[in-house]
């Protein structure tokens, strides 16, 4: 069973194959939704600071936990501190707030959302601008002194927090940082998906002992991944959906973070397959002739790599 499948962190802890994802999930259908996947057999929540819906999110594993007869120790939760809390002086106020909002005893993994800090002067919440529109990017609060700063927010607050990591992280910005962090993030969260499989990346975390987790793994908004011929055919020959069959490719080769507040489509993006090597192999190449990235923020810094390999 696909939600049983877990994956091993350089922690020595484990992080189940599928979570829920539930960024964009409004307050109410988030709650629902949690629920639903919880009762179906997930075991990893995914959220951020970004998403304001921590609070929701928390009261809904509270919830869950108690009306599946389920202990904290269950369930896997990820947050992410967001940009406006880089500066070194910010980062425990920044996750002290998650903690608080979510109310769940410990945080299993908190990632530094991007690799880019911005300016906190306007408040916690959003994306500050300058006045001539471009975000508000404070150059000279680098990723390595950020990491820096979680990494001692980790070592003293083990009890409510198990784990650190990153988000949108590219192979340069890993080798700056790994020149000077004590501890190797445990977790990589990117967009990845067969029109943006990352190979070159998930080699290099790999060879560091980075687990990788994809988000938006269905490519997400205005994808044309389920429409993909290839992948219509797959999904034909073995009568599932499109989504079923990219979902199965992805849990293949990392931790995946599906999202939907729709409780059929929850529990469907869970009842994955094992593909065949020429099922794979066939998918494998759908990124030399569509390779896209879907998630791109105009940071004005350089951020990812363009090699959709």
């Amino acid at each position: 069973m696909a939600l049983n499948k877990v994956y091993k962190l350089n922690t020595g802890a484990t992080i189940p194959a599928i979570g829920l994802g539930t960024w964009q999930a409004p307050a109410g259908e988030v709650e629902t939704a949690i629920k639903t996947a919880i009762a179906a057999g997930y075991r990893h929540i995914d959220t951020a600071f970004g998403y304001n819906n921590e609070v929701e999110v928390g009261k809904a594993i509270r919830e869950a936990l108690a009306e599946n007869g389920l202990e904290r120790k269950d369930i896997f939760v990820t947050t992410k501190l967001w940009p406006t809390f880089f500066r070194p002086e910010k980062v425990a106020e920044g996750f002290q707030i998650s903690y608080d909002r979510l109310d769940i005893e410990y945080i299993d993994l908190i990632l530094l959302h991007w690799p880019v800090a911005l300016s906190p002067e306007q408040g916690p919440v959003g994306i500050p601008r300058k006045a001539d529109g471009t975000r508000d990017v404070e150059t000279s609060v680098t990723p390595s002194i950020t990491w820096a700063a979680l990494e001692k927010l980790y070592e003293s607050n083990k009890d409510k927090l198990k784990a650190i990591g990153v988000s949108n992280y590219s192979i340069p910005i890993f080798e700056d940082l790994l020149k000077t962090a004590k501890i190797v993030p445990a977790v990589n969260q990117v967009e990845l998906h067969p029109y943006n499989p990352q190979q070159k990346l998930l080699d290099y975390c790999e060879s560091k002992g980075i687990h990788v987790t994809a988000y938006s793994p269905l490519g997400s908004t205005n994808s044309t991944l389920l429409g993909d011929e290839t992948i219509s055919k797959i999904a034909s020959a073995h009568d599932k959906t499109p989504a079923q069959i990219i979902l199965s490719w992805g849990w293949s080769r990392s931790s995946i973070l599906p999202k939907s507040v729709k409780i059929e489509r929850v529990k469907a993006n869970a009842d994955l397959i094992e593909l065949s090597a020429q099922e794979i192999q066939q998918i494998n190449e759908l990124h030399k002739t569509h390779g896209k990235r879907f998630i791109t923020p105009d940071w004005g810094v350089p951020v990812f790599d363009e090699d959709f390999e």
